[in-house]
Formats: structure tokens, C-alpha cells, sequence
């Protein structure tokens, strides 16, 4: 039996964030965004790679500010192509700007993007009892209707696997291993 998840390996980030972070309730909106972004940018790469960028990206989007991002424009655009903090990737910047605009819309309708990200797990954490790490899945039904009510609502890089590392993330799943000192707390 593990006492803890084996997939941050020796990485002392990664194990923080794995000790601190990862599948932990969030219900902040400025960090739900910065999940979405950060989990939009790791699409194709490692959560090694975007962790250990985390403040690049940080410094790049403002803290993650969704009202002054969705204001970007060409030149905010250009500034973020030529930033070597972050993954300078032009369709995720985009999408990034993209996203924080249909984020604002949300928490217009919703009052807070926490109150409508919720709903996709009934507003509580959904706990899995995985003993081995082949066996947490990439998606789920919920992932998959996250990311349909989503694209709805005009949001980029929101595929069920993006979405169901957010929920990760956010800690809407826990997907912690049977064993590790994280689970259920």
C-alpha cells in the first residue's frame, strides 16, 4: 500500500503540489482561472513542464486576472508570443483571452464561475478509490458534460480531458490512491 500518489515522482514541486494543491476544493475564482488556463496550457505537454512555468504564467496573465484578460489585445498578444516564462503557444494565448471573456459571461450568469463549475460534481468532491495510477481515468461522464456545456458557452481548450484535469485539479475528483496520506482530506 502507498502512502502517497507515485506520479509526482522525486520532483520537489511536483510533490508540493501533489502534498498542498492537487485535488483540494477550490472554490476561489481567481484560482478555479488559473486551473483553466494552466490546464489549457498543459494540453499535449507534462504537468511537470506547466508547473515549473507556474510563475511565468503568473507574472504573464496578471495573476490571472479574467477582467484584464479578456481586455487583451494585439499588443498584449505580441508581449505574450515573445514571453519565454510561459508556453508560447498561439492558439492557446488565444484561446487563454478567449476563455477569460466567456469566464466573465459566466460569472455574470452564474454570480460566481465556482457556483456554475460546481454543478458538474452536485457542489461536492467525487472520490475515487484507484489502488494503482494506470487506473484513474483521462475522462468522465462529467468531464464530458463540462466540456459540452463549455464549448456551449464559447470557451476554448475545454476537451473532456483538459476538463477532467481541472476537476483534479480544483479538487471536484479526488483522485488520490488508496493508501496516500492525501485522500479524502
Amino acid at each position: 500500500m502507498t502512502h502517497t500518489c507515485t506520479w509526482p515522482g522525486n520532483d520537489p514541486r511536483m510533490i508540493d503540489y501533489h502534498d498542498t494543491e492537487w485535488g483540494v476544493p477550490v472554490h476561489d475564482d481567481r484560482k478555479l482561472f488559473e486551473f483553466l488556463v494552466l490546464d489549457a496550457f498543459q494540453a499535449g505537454l507534462s504537468w511537470k513542464t506547466i508547473l515549473h512555468r507556474r510563475e511565468g504564467f503568473r507574472k504573464a496573465f496578471e495573476n490571472f486576472d479574467a477582467g484584464r484578460i479578456a481586455l487583451y489585445g494585439d499588443e498584449d498578444y505580441n508581449r505574450l508570443l515573445n514571453d519565454s516564462g510561459i508556453i508560447r503557444n498561439k492558439a492557446k494565448i488565444k484561446g487563454t483571452i478567449k476563455n477569460a471573456s466567456a469566464f466573465l459571461k459566466v460569472q455574470e450568469e452564474f454570480g460566481t464561475f465556482d457556483a456554475y463549475i460546481w454543478q458538474f460534481t452536485g457542489g461536492k468532491t467525487m472520490v475515487n478509490h484507484w489502488t494503482e495510477s494506470n487506473q484513474i481515468p483521462a475522462t468522465s461522464p462529467e468531464s464530458d458534460a463540462m466540456s459540452t456545456d463549455m464549448k456551449k458557452r464559447g470557451f476554448a481548450f475545454c476537451g473532456s480531458t483538459i476538463c477532467y484535469a481541472f476537476m483534479q485539479a480544483a479538487g471536484m475528483i479526488d483522485d488520490h490512491l488508496e493508501g496516500c496520506f492525501r485522500k479524502g482530506k
